[in-house]
């Protein structure tokens, strides 16, 4: 997987899917387990924590399915997981959570996360813009990587008059990696100015803790 493929991704994260997977949409494999959800798709399980939405008193059940809905694209070796909450969608979310899969990848997972930032600055108004590790790197156990974009490139139209925030953690089994991933969308914001953004950095800082420790990426049986 080159370099560009992995540009796509993050284009394909901010709402602009690669015509592959745009036609492959199907039923997502995903059902509730120990409390998270398990995706199974290429050959890999991924289970994740349940979405950040549901963690408050009275919100948590054992059928999270039931409380979310889901978007799911494939193709030969890549997989889009999306997860809205219950009655959002495509077109109109303010909080998006999900997963990227990717098989037969040479990168390492530095290399695969220094193309991801790359990408994702190319979507955004280039003074408005700005990542930030959350927390330090061990090994090959890398920080959550956050995201601020407080108003889209222009030549982005859709996007006109709105802004995000996001945090993004990375996996890799074997010649898979795993871009797992939660965003938060608003109007456009001051990047500088936290107390502008579509989320408390409370619950960015939170999500980002969960992401790191929580998900698990294992080969299929």
């Amino acid at each position: 997987m080159g370099v560009l493929r992995i540009v796509s991704m993050a284009a394909a994260l901010m709402g602009l899917a690669s015509p592959a997977l745009a036609q492959l949409r199907s039923e997502p494999p995903l059902s509730d387990e120990q409390g998270g959800l398990l995706l199974e798709t290429q050959g890999y399980e991924l289970w994740l924590p349940a979405p950040h939405w549901l963690d408050t008193p009275g919100s948590q059940s054992d059928d999270i399915m039931a409380m979310v809905d889901a978007t799911f694209r494939a193709a030969e070796g890549e997989a889009l997981l999306e997860i809205y909450p219950q009655g959002e969608g495509e077109a109109l979310w303010t909080s998006l959570y999900g997963v990227r899969l990717s098989t037969d990848s040479s990168f390492d997972l530095t290399s695969y996360r220094d193309a991801v930032i790359s990408g994702f600055a190319r979507n955004c108004d280039p003074q408005r813009a700005g990542f930030f590790q959350l927390g330090a790197d061990e090994g090959g156990d890398l920080a959550p990587l956050g995201y601020v974009c407080g108003a889209f490139d222009p030549r982005l139209r859709t996007y006109e008059g709105l802004g995000e925030v996001m945090v993004m953690s990375f996996r890799k089994d074997g010649d898979a990696v795993a871009l797992i991933f939660q965003q938060w969308r608003g109007k456009s914001f001051d990047p500088a100015d936290p107390s502008s953004w579509p989320v408390e950095t409370s619950v960015v800082e939170a999500t980002a803790q969960q992401l790191r420790a929580e998900p698990r990426l294992t080969r299929a049986d």
